[in-house]
């Protein structure tokens, strides 16, 4: 359970990561740095907030990609449409996505292994088939035309690095309080439902709701990825809810690791690092990234954190010998 001596460490951990992210810009005043660092937050969060449910509930979903362009659109039309503020905007696209994780969660959690991930496809196509038909909502495919209004009071996100800097408070404010969640009683149980789901139920504890509560969790999280992925392209597009960008989502997990719990954010950084080397360097892009794909699960058959992990283990076990 979460202890108050791990809960300053995590905090620690947070305040010096958001230190170093801040002070970028004065040592790489360029804008590829930035940019990338923007789009890091907002599929680190993606990601992150996927392996709630992939690495410590047990429930692969293929439709997540959902909540991510739920979020920005909702975000993108509360801002367009509706001439709310950004904080109200964000705070309306995270309930969003709240009530629809609750609507769809209290479905899919209800089946197992396979028929919950492909029920989680279907909804997430049922979004994205809603999102393109409904055009004078929407904008179909062509997304929300216009641009998004970025500017709150004095903070104007319009600028880069204003919106660097809002993206890394927001993304690292956002993965500590999912770590804390994780760490807490409701994360460890989670766990012991992941484990073993009988022998939680025998224990008293209701394992459709605790699905359910991560499930919604997820959701929101993912939305705020959106949202940030919305301010950075002042827009959203239905690619963002396209089962692709699911399949992104899980791939991040596989590179970054799933055991360790900044491991899909580093496996966001492998993922767009290739993304961008492939696409300038060769046209095959499927094919060379399948074949990234095929080390990671083929030859490291883990991801990057949790490789590092085992062989950290494995040199303190050595060394403790005498």
């Amino acid at each position: 359970m979460t202890t108050h001596s791990s809960f300053n460490k995590d905090l620690l951990v947070a305040l010096a990561g958001l230190a170093i992210l801040v002070a970028i810009p004065f040592f790489s005043p360029g804008r590829v740095a930035l940019d990338f660092v923007i789009r890091l937050a907002a599929f680190g969060l993606f990601a992150t907030s996927l392996n709630i449910l992939v690495g410590y509930g047990g429930m692969v979903s293929f439709g997540h990609a959902m909540f991510f362009g739920g979020g920005a659109y909702a975000f993108g039309l509360l801002m367009q449409k509706g001439g709310a503020s950004i904080p109200v905007a964000i705070l309306g696209a995270v309930l969003f996505c709240a009530v629809l994780g609750f609507v769809i969660g209290s479905i899919c959690v209800r089946l197992k292994e396979i028929y919950f991930s492909f029920l989680t496809l279907a909804f997430q196509m049922l979004i994205h088939s809603i999102i393109i038909t409904w055009t004078s909502l929407t904008g179909g495919d062509q997304g929300l035309m216009g641009g998004i209004p970025r500017v709150w009071g004095s903070l104007n996100l319009a600028d880069v690095q204003t919106l660097y800097w809002f993206s890394c408070v927001l993304g690292v404010v956002c993965l500590f309080l999912m770590r804390y969640i994780l760490q807490s009683p409701f994360g460890y149980t989670l766990r012991m439902v992941r484990d073993n789901a009988d022998r939680a139920q025998f224990l008293g504890i209701n394992v459709w709701r605790v699905r359910l509560y991560a499930f919604i969790l997820a959701s929101c999280f993912a939305s705020v990825g959106g949202v940030i992925m919305a301010l950075f392209v002042s827009g959203a597009y239905p690619e963002f809810s396209y089962w692709t960008m699911s399949g992104e989502a899980v791939f991040m997990i596989m590179m970054g690791g799933l055991h360790t719990f900044i491991g899909p954010v580093v496996g966001a950084g492998l993922l767009m690092i290739f993304n961008d080397i492939i696409t300038r360097t060769t046209e095959y892009h499927g094919l060379a990234l399948g074949i990234i794909v095929l080390f990671f699960a083929l030859g490291l058959k883990r991801g990057m954190t949790d490789f590092v992990v085992q062989i950290y283990q494995s040199l303190s076990r050595k060394g403790a010998r005498p």
